[in-house]
């Protein structure tokens, strides 16, 4: 018999490799961080090296990735690892897609071999924390703008701006760093104990506590000219980095949505009110089932998006319409189900309010949703209205 929330019995469409590696993901999920995530989340902290060398013993940093130490995994393997791991905290889940899908995709996608060489084994292993420098404080949806910039010296380049709302930031060991040139946007390995780079951990965050956050500041850094990504150049490199980081998160935000839901459902099942289980009354079971439409319609378009990928069909709108609908519906399942759980949805003791704050995050990062639109509706009209 399948899970209730199981309604297509989509768990008969996975390999049943498939469902080992998402039921060895959750399991790891439920005993390292369900214990603890919830006082992570109210004291800001994380142990986030700690953390990624065991997601690195089970393969998981890098995963969709061959070669250098990587699993060499299908897409669908790694949605649904993201879709476990968010299901504990969105903040888990952007450990490993900042790592796997920004910083190490970069790397392999666009570096030299000595690069790939010198990093991705490390970074596969998290012994090595890698970070993504793209968003800046004045730019974030629109990186064509960005301040940041490279001049050459020498056969040395010199990279000077800053970087903001960086995931890994303050404890990674290599960041990659996108900047403008004489030649374009450029992508640049820097080591952060590089002279001249300096992080600073941002805090008082309401969403996403359980994740490192910080900025970065690049005060005339002098790298040698092997520091370059020799295969990134234009902003289309930084942005496929962020369509492989958008895909995970149209996987992640259906695990938030369905910890939600999980929670609500045996909620609702036990707590009695006016002489019966709340879930008794029609107005709940019309809530309860509207939501678990919705997630498996999410759970759908995230299998076929990576099924897509793993014939290596999928396109960067295609994830947009993904994440758009994802993290949208996966908003207004949290809310929803913060109302059935009434005073008791606003307590940590249960998830669902922080899934809720973290999915604000979400909604934003990777692109708004406005983005997402936008990118949509160049497809739809063949116009484009970001300018």
């Amino acid at each position: 018999m399948t899970a209730p929330l199981d309604l297509l019995d989509l768990d008969s469409s996975l390999s049943e490799e498939e469902r080992q590696i998402r039921d060895v993901v959750r399991q790891l999920v439920d005993d390292r961080v369900r214990p603890h995530v919830a006082d992570w989340y109210e004291d800001g902290r994380v142990p986030a090296r700690e953390l990624a060398r065991e997601f690195g013993k089970l393969g998981l940093l890098g995963m969709h990735l061959t070669g250098y130490g990587c699993a060499g995994a299908s897409a669908v393997a790694y949605g649904l690892a993201c879709q476990e791991l968010e299901a504990s905290d969105s903040g888990v889940r952007s450990l490993v897609s900042v790592q796997g899908s920004l910083a190490m995709y970069a790397i392999w996608r666009y570096g030299s071999e000595e690069q790939k060489q010198r990093w991705l084994p490390s970074m596969a292993t998290g012994e090595a924390i890698g970070c993504f420098g793209l968003t800046e404080p004045d730019h974030g949806s629109d990186p064509a703008s960005m301040t940041t910039r490279a001049r050459r010296d020498g056969d040395d380049w010199v990279l000077t701006g800053g970087k903001m709302w960086i995931t890994n930031a303050p404890i990674a060991d290599v960041a990659v760093i996108w900047a403008r040139t004489d030649e374009g946007v450029r992508g640049f390995v820097v080591p952060m104990d590089t002279p001249g780079v300096t992080a600073r951990e941002i805090r008082r965050k309401m969403s996403l506590r359980a994740s490192v956050t910080g900025e970065i500041v690049l005060d005339d850094v002098r790298l040698p000219a092997d520091a370059r990504l020799p295969e990134a150049v234009g902003l289309k490199a930084p942005l496929s980095c962020l369509t492989e980081a958008r895909y995970g998160i149209v996987w992640g935000a259906v695990g938030a949505a369905r910890d939600c839901l999980e929670t609500t459902l045996a909620y609702a099942t036990t707590r009695t009110q006016f002489g019966r289980p709340l879930a008794g009354f029609q107005l709940t079971q019309a809530k309860l089932a509207d939501m678990a439409v919705e997630l498996v319609k999410g759970q759908l378009l995230a299998l076929h998006l990576g099924r897509l990928a793993d014939a290596h069909r999928l396109r960067p709108e295609q994830v947009s319409v993904g994440k758009l609908n994802n993290v949208r519906e996966a908003l207004g399942i949290a809310r929803q189900c913060r109302t059935i759980l009434g005073a008791n949805g606003v307590s940590g003791e249960y998830p669902v309010l922080r899934h809720a704050n973290n999915l604000e995050s979400v909604l934003t990062y990777e692109g708004t949703s406005e983005i997402h639109q936008l990118i949509v509706g160049q497809r739809l009209t063949g116009l484009s209205a970001f300018a």
